[in-house]
């Protein structure tokens, strides 16, 4: 994997794919660029398209689910929070999880508004939140499909930005862990959604008449999650 910088886009990562037909452009969940591109293609060609997309590259950031900025106090999943320490004795930012919280040493010349203090934090949190994905999210799934009478073959976990689930035609339901951050009812909500899936491999009338059965409350539901960002 190869990288370039753009004077207005920022960094572009450059990822080959033999999967890959075309160049594909999108924003990863840490907003950057990242581009998918044939094997052979050359870097130049993948830079060329970059200056002929530009505008709707800034389009796409405008759209995009940005990284969140994180913050001293701020809640991180379901039990943990970030304090963060200014202190003299580091050199450099440094973040550690101790018990229920997520610690940010800062040394006097950093800030936690600095993107590689962010990107710490980020990183911190994503672990927090699979270690409280792992132990919560399979188990509720497992009541609701069995209150429900459904069935699914297994769970995996991503943190890739854009969905909060996922279910396959094998029946491998795929969870977000940033789901954590989410309250109870929409946690549900998704579970259920990804669950009647296994019904539906789709989005027609009938599953979302599936959805209604066990979710009273989807369409309220379904406004709530699109007003939150799938992103760690």
């Amino acid at each position: 994997m190869t990288s370039f910088n753009d004077d207005e886009l920022g960094e572009i990562v450059v990822r080959r794919s033999a999967r890959a037909s075309t160049i594909r452009i999108k924003i990863g969940t840490d907003g950057r660029y990242v581009a998918s591109v044939p094997v052979y293609t050359p870097l130049f060609f993948v830079r060329q398209t970059v200056r002929s997309s530009r505008a709707q590259l800034r389009q796409l950031a405008e759209h995009t689910n940005k990284p969140t900025d994180y913050q001293h106090g701020q809640p991180v999943g379901k039990s943990h929070s970030i304090a963060v320490v200014p202190t003299g004795i580091v050199t450099k930012p440094q973040v550690k999880t101790e018990r229920q919280r997520i610690v940010v040493l800062l040394p006097n010349t950093a800030t936690i508004s600095d993107q590689p203090v962010q990107q710490l934090i980020r990183d911190a949190v994503a672990k927090v939140l699979r270690r409280e994905a792992k132990a919560y999210l399979p188990r509720r799934l497992a009541t609701l499909a069995t209150a429900n009478g459904f069935s699914y073959e297994r769970v995996r976990f991503s943190h890739s930005g854009g969905r909060w689930g996922s279910c396959s035609s094998a029946g491998t339901i795929s969870l977000n862990i940033a789901l954590m951050k989410l309250p109870h009812e929409l946690i549900d909500y998704v579970l259920i959604h990804e669950l009647c899936h296994t019904r539906h491999m789709n989005h027609s009338p009938a599953f979302w008449s599936e959805v209604a059965r066990y979710d009273p409350h989807y369409k309220l539901h379904r406004r709530q999650i699109k007003r939150e960002t799938p992103t760690v």
